[in-house]
């Protein structure tokens, strides 16, 4: 019966990737289909809080500036910009040649000054979630000086303030409620920008299919159409790629790369985007609030054993909230040593005891947790992270239940309704090192990054104090003095950072990759041979 079972799957497998070879056959030699590992959940910028869905809103949409691959920046939807002595007032010239991607049926509509002004509202708005919020604070007001031109009111200077303006802007005339965005509003699913492609369609699979700009004010991009394809699982991704039904994979499987170094047709490509796993915390959970308890699942893990085992050694174990990449990271901080005596004498402390089956207990109750995971069963090297830490845990008393979840669902039990006791997850941050989003306390309720509840009055008054500041070096220090409170405090068992690579085929050309929202230079690059 098991061979039977295999076979099947391995017939289904090859009837899906002939029938997506004889439909890649089929499209224009100017598409791209690329492979990403889930579904989004939003296309909008505003809303979006997944990288699957931040990826998208690049090729959609622009901000007032842009980041270059220099990391200098430049002008996208303002023309020009100024500023006062003090820091205080940003000026804004808008470009006058930019049009939205015009709604079915309609004439595309002028960008202007409102747009960017009913953009700060929505996304500052009280009834809006968006992780945005808490990162623009700083501001004060904007108001429409004339059509193109607008101006931003900051509540303090703060460092390096222009580089900030990067965020997207979506057009007045967008969201079926133009106050506030909420992830019912039809906008959400069928976004207009004014980036360099724009959506043609989403499918019932969640493909996204996405047109070039005819009237993309830097002109029209040499790629006739982007595809987003979502994958439930990584092997039959990878095969997707080797079979020609994809061009591009966004983001290898470590276990894949030996596989695709031998193939010629393809070019890995290394990309050090600023991110880092861990397993995060429900400190509504009493068993979970106590620090010792969450330092001791830490400790009872062994770190590098994993990273060698499932990726390859492609990676760095991490001990706090900043990515190693960035300049936020404190060195000084070394993680936690794998040691499993010290696991069980910390929950001891906590008041655990030894019950009659070996498992750990306190006041009668077990410590027992559940571990929700955001993908499909048969993904390979997730499972072995998160049984192995099942099985960890085992060792020092501590029972997982581990609950693989579809992507949406995992995202509602989790950000919505904060259903769980311990998440497997990533976060990839902007060259910004902000994490007041994941720790600080206002951030705490439904569809917010600090899903895991976490308040703590000394973690709230550093991240208060490195926004206050002007002083890059100072900003530093605040941020070593963060990162080992949080080392300690232990609201994530912080995992590693990995070596990100890119496969894709060799037809494509110039492309350059964004460290961190991938797409951002895709107007550039072109497929040799393509229309």
């Amino acid at each position: 019966m098991k061979r039977i079972d295999i076979a099947k799957f391995l017939v289904i497998t090859f009837i899906v990737i002939s029938s997506s070879m004889a439909s890649a056959a089929k499209r224009d030699s100017g598409s791209l289909a690329y492979g990403e590992y889930g579904r989004p959940a939003t296309l909008d910028p505003i809303t979006s809080n997944d990288m699957i869905s931040l990826r998208i809103t690049e090729l959609l949409f622009n901000g007032l500036v842009g980041i270059n691959e220099k990391q200098e920046i430049v002008p996208e939807l303002a023309a020009s910009w100024s500023s006062d002595e003090e820091g205080k007032y940003y000026t804004f010239k808008l470009r006058q040649d930019v049009k939205w991607h015009p709604k079915e049926g309609k004439e595309a509509e002028v960008f202007d000054a409102d747009d960017v002004v009913a953009t700060y509202k929505i996304m500052m708005h009280a009834k809006t979630i968006t992780p945005l919020k808490v990162r623009y604070e700083f501001i004060e007001s904007v108001k429409k000086i004339d059509n193109y031109t607008v101006e931003f009111t900051l509540k303090r200077p703060v460092l390096n303030a222009l580089a900030k303006f990067t965020f997207k802007i979506i057009p007045k005339h967008g969201p079926a409620n133009p106050v506030y965005l909420n992830r019912e509003d039809p906008f959400v699913q069928y976004p207009i920008g004014t980036g360099p492609f724009r959506l043609k369609e989403v499918t019932a699979d969640r493909e996204v299919i996405m047109e070039a700009n005819p009237d993309y004010f830097k002109g029209k991009p040499k790629v006739k159409e982007f595809i987003a394809k979502p994958f439930a699982d990584q092997n039959i991704m990878n095969q997707a790629l080797t079979f020609n039904a994809i061009d591009m994979i966004v983001l290898v499987n470590p276990r894949h790369i030996p596989e695709l170094q031998g193939d010629k047709r393809f070019i890995l490509q290394p990309y050090n985007a600023l991110s880092y796993s861990f397993f995060g915390y429900n400190v509504r959970n009493p068993l979970l609030a106590d620090k010792r308890v969450r330092r001791a699942l830490t400790l009872a893990i062994n770190r590098e054993e994993m990273l060698s085992s499932f990726f390859n050694g492609q990676g760095t174990v991490i001990s706090g909230p900043f990515a190693p990449g960035s300049w936020a990271y404190n060195l000084d901080v070394k993680p936690e040593p794998y040691d499993k005596s010290r696991a069980v004498e910390l929950l001891k402390e906590a008041g655990f005891v030894e019950g009659a089956n070996g498992m750990m207990e306190k006041d009668g109750q077990a410590l027992n947790l559940s571990l929700k995971v955001p993908i499909a069963k048969e993904s390979e090297a997730i499972k072995r992270v998160v049984l192995a830490f099942k099985g960890y845990l085992k060792k020092v008393g501590v029972q997982v239940e581990v609950q693989f979840m579809e992507w949406q669902a995992w995202k509602e039990a989790v950000f919505e309704q904060h259903q769980f006791d311990v998440v497997f997850a990533s976060w990839v941050f902007d060259d910004s090192a902000d994490i007041s989003s994941l720790f600080h306390s206002a951030e705490v309720g439904a569809w917010k990054n600090n899903f895991g509840g976490y308040e703590n009055e000394k973690v709230d008054s550093l991240i208060v104090e490195s926004k206050l500041t002007l002083d890059h070096e100072k900003r530093r220090t605040i941020y070593r003095k963060l990162h080992a409170v949080l080392a300690d405090e232990a609201p994530y068992t912080f995992l590693w950072t990995l070596t990100n690579y890119s496969a894709y085929h060799n037809k494509l050309r110039k492309v350059a990759i964004h460290p961190y929202k991938f797409f951002s230079f895709a107007d550039s690059w072109f497929i040799s041979g393509g229309k």
